[in-house]
């Protein structure tokens, strides 16, 4: 955490990764607004009350949250994947915002082979400590890639040959119907509600996993996990 104007502003002109920005709302840090905004850094404007809760210190209006990994552009990875000879499998995180699932995830990812997890600028869960923790250390070896707009980024996977699959209990289509051996993008929605509609209609096919019992869905790190080793078995197979 870092804090202060000329503090944050360092922070940002050294190239750190920044994993938020809360500025108070009755402040006009405009150097700092206008350079988060060059460089693509998720601010919040917020009242002084939230920057007080997270420290008592002369914060002058600012927080930084550093990041503690370093965020890897899309192209570039899946220049390499296919570079590489592999097969694409990537996982896209709609609005994942528990820091626990969201390491826990990326623990399955890591260990299943996944080759990149996409979340979104706006919206995903912190990276932090707990994140790192819950990992396991995975956060340290599988890219994540920061991405503005996941609708734009999912037409760029279509069109590099991947196909959309959202796993959603929306769907009469079971997972086990799916072939995950092509180039893949596997879609997981946040907790509350799930994917959202834009990316499920935009979706090659829906996917669902088959529940027996009364409770009608699955914690999203336990739904990643069944999807994901479904892929690892039709791969290995």
């Amino acid at each position: 955490m870092v804090f202060g104007t000329q503090s944050v502003l360092e922070t940002l002109r050294s190239g750190k990764e920044i994993e938020r920005l809360f500025i108070q709302r009755e402040f006009g840090l405009a150097e700092i607004e206008k350079l988060a905004k060059e460089l693509g850094v998720p601010y919040q404007r917020v009242p002084v009350e939230k920057l007080n809760r997270v420290t008592r210190k002369n914060h002058q209006g600012v927080i930084a949250f550093v990041s503690p990994i370093q965020y890897m552009p899309l192209h570039n990875v899946l220049t390499q994947v296919y570079e590489e000879g592999k097969t694409p499998l990537l996982l896209l995180l709609d609005r994942v915002t528990d820091v626990r699932n969201f390491g826990a995830i990326a623990r399955t990812a890591e260990c299943a082979g996944v080759q990149a997890i996409i979340v979104p600028t706006k919206g995903g869960a912190q990276i932090n400590a707990d994140a790192m923790k819950t990992s396991s250390g995975a956060l340290n070896f599988l890219p994540i890639c920061r991405e503005p707009n996941l609708w734009e980024t999912l037409m760029y996977l279509r069109n590099s040959g991947l196909q959309i699959i959202a796993c959603t209990e929306k769907t009469d289509k079971s997972l086990y119907d799916i072939d995950f051996s092509i180039p893949t993008v596997i879609i997981m929605g946040s907790e509350e509600d799930g994917i959202s509609k834009e990316f499920i209609d935009l979706a090659d096919s829906g996917a669902r996993i088959p529940l027996a019992g009364h409770v009608e869905s699955l914690n999203v790190s336990v739904a990643s996990s069944i999807v994901l080793y479904e892929a690892v078995r039709q791969r290995i197979k």
